[in-house]
């Protein structure tokens, strides 16, 4: 097979970035926690595994984030896979900071850690380690408990919401 690309010459830029990704399907994951009584987070789609042995997850923050810097205070954090069924969760959890958990039905843990009640899949997690990466932030993150649902995924595809088909 011959593929006939012109080399890029300049580094391609974020606009292009995000169209090229759009490619890629992610899940959605809501981060939270509890800092100083009242529940942080924030939705990712970087949320990725990166080892069996030792447990070890990561999410990217964006530098320019208001709420990493306050949830990086938190000694635990929960990690929710938004599922299928879940969509209207993405809206409410997408709203300003301080009214981003009205309504959502969610579970703090006695470590602080916030999960959502109905995800597909919860990891309670603590930091590993953060590399700088650009314009983020990689955290590594160690799994200290999870659980896994029967429910499907809601992924994000060409910079929409969409379903997984059975």
């Amino acid at each position: 097979m011959t593929v006939n690309h012109a080399p890029t010459r300049t580094a391609p830029g974020p606009e292009a970035m995000r169209h090229a990704l759009a490619a890629f399907p992610t899940g959605i994951a809501l981060v939270a926690a509890q800092v100083e009584g009242r529940t942080v987070g924030m939705l990712a789609n970087s949320f990725a595994s990166v080892s069996l042995d030792p447990p070890l997850v990561s999410i990217a923050f964006a530098r320019t984030s208001t709420t990493w810097p306050v949830l990086r205070r938190a000694d635990r954090w929960g990690i929710s896979v938004i599922g299928a069924d879940d969509a209207q969760s993405v809206a409410a959890l997408s709203r300003p900071a301080s009214t981003r958990f009205d309504d959502v039905p969610a579970e703090i843990a006695v470590d602080g850690s916030v999960l959502l009640s109905d995800a597909a899949a919860t990891f309670t997690v603590q930091r590993h380690a953060e590399v700088a990466a650009g314009d983020h932030v990689l955290t590594l993150l160690r799994v200290l408990d999870l659980h896994r649902d029967t429910s499907l995924p809601l992924v994000f595809h060409g910079s929409a919401l969409r379903r997984l088909a059975d």
